[in-house]
């Protein structure tokens, strides 16, 4: 996250955070031998029990990562508000309750998917064999975190990178590296503490399915400003103009000469891929399209955020371009990906759609699913595997 002062984050999260310092504080209230329930509860069949203790709440309703809409809770006489759900799917879900309205953590649960606008508890649900995204009994890469301050954009931030097992700073083997950018309201580490991005590279490595890599993963706000509670700031064309702009140059003249001086990397635009989720698809797709040069790989896992006027935006796949358009350079993949329920699936085929009439090849992918880290977490262990492989 980048460096920021408490007073200026949203109010939004402000008030999600005194919340439960305030569910927390009344607990007592209601009887010295006052316990938290146990929540969530997952039982082996998959079902799940959500519990969350507020005798005075006249509603309390479950927000799950997945499901449309919110659920309504059963209070019972001891004040605990209940709820059963499933069986789901093996998988990594982030949820929130809402009481009279007021969002709130499960204060049972210390397992927290950080957010700059809106945190989340997180829910994990096991299956009988091990999903691509969980720690496996394989070897690991390391994760490291950079500091600096960016000159561009006048604020201290970060980035993330992960090496591959057998990783040696004072070797000579170099690898191939992918920048790897998050969404709206997400930061550096989100890749990793919720995309998982670390074990599905050890995963997908350990089996052979995936070339060992180096992954760097951005802080993606070029102005701070784009931070808002309605995200209204994502439709001001001013605002994520600047954005993009800020963000790409940052990206270009001081992230990847940071990584390429530090760390063992091949420097040949083969050798290098960009992608992304959400927002982050959106500025993977505007940076690596436009960077010919620079990026021989691009992927956008249900990017939000491309204007329509893709002649434009993307000038260098217009069919006939000039001899620095694509024809010169040619991509090695592009990949566009979307879930089917996403709200984005319409805007995102009509983008693919664009790209196939200007001759450009692309690989569209639409899976199941809606606007959610799972759908995410299946595209990187579908994406990772195609790149850096010989043509």
């Amino acid at each position: 996250m980048t460096s920021r002062h408490w007073s200026t984050l949203p109010l939004r999260r402000f008030r999600f955070h005194l919340s439960i310092c305030l569910v927390m504080a009344a607990i007592p209230l209601f009887g010295q031998q006052a316990e938290l329930p146990k929540s969530p509860q997952v039982h082996p069949d998959g079902r799940v029990t959500f519990r969350f203790l507020d005798p005075g709440a006249r509603q309390v309703r479950l927000v799950l990562e997945g499901t449309s809409g919110a659920q309504p809770m059963e209070r019972a006489s001891d004040g605990v508000w209940s709820i059963t759900v499933g069986p789901l799917e093996p998988e990594y879900y982030g949820y929130e309750f809402g009481a009279d309205g007021v969002p709130l953590l499960d204060p049972s649960n210390p397992a927290i998917e950080p957010n700059l606008l809106q945190v989340r508890n997180v829910l994990h649900v096991p299956g009988k064999a091990p999903e691509p995204w969980e720690e496996q009994d394989v070897p690991h890469g390391v994760v490291h975190r950079h500091f600096y301050k960016s000159g561009i954009i006048g604020d201290r931030r970060d980035f993330v990178v992960y090496t591959p097992p057998g990783y040696d700073p004072r070797g000579r083997k170099r690898y191939p590296v992918l920048y790897l950018l998050h969404g709206f309201a997400f930061n550096a580490g989100s890749w990793t503490l919720v995309g998982r991005a670390n074990f599905i590279l050890d995963n997908l490595i350990a089996q052979g399915k995936a070339k060992p890599m180096i992954v760097v993963m951005p802080f993606g706000d070029g102005v701070p400003e784009i931070i808002s509670e309605k995200g209204s700031s994502l439709r001001n064309p001013v605002l994520w103009q600047r954005n993009y702009d800020l963000f790409t140059q940052s990206l270009l003249h001081e992230v990847i000469p940071r990584v390429e001086s530090n760390y063992l990397v091949l420097p040949d635009r083969k050798d290098r891929a960009i992608a992304g989720q959400s927002m982050g698809g959106a500025e993977a797709l505007l940076t690596g399209l436009n960077h010919l040069n620079t990026f021989g790989w691009v992927g956008a896992f249900s990017p939000g955020g491309v204007r329509p006027d893709y002649a434009r935006e993307f000038p260098l796949l217009v069919h006939g371009a000039s001899a620095k358009g694509i024809s010169a350079v040619p991509l090695r993949l592009l990949w566009v990906s979307c879930g089917a329920e996403d709200g984005l699936i319409a805007s995102n085929r009509k983008l693919v759609a664009w790209i196939q009439s200007q001759k450009v090849p692309v690989m569209s992918i639409e899976t199941p699913g809606m606007h959610t880290w799972m759908v995410w977490r299946d595209n990187l262990v579908h994406f990772a595997p195609l790149l850096f492989q010989s043509k």
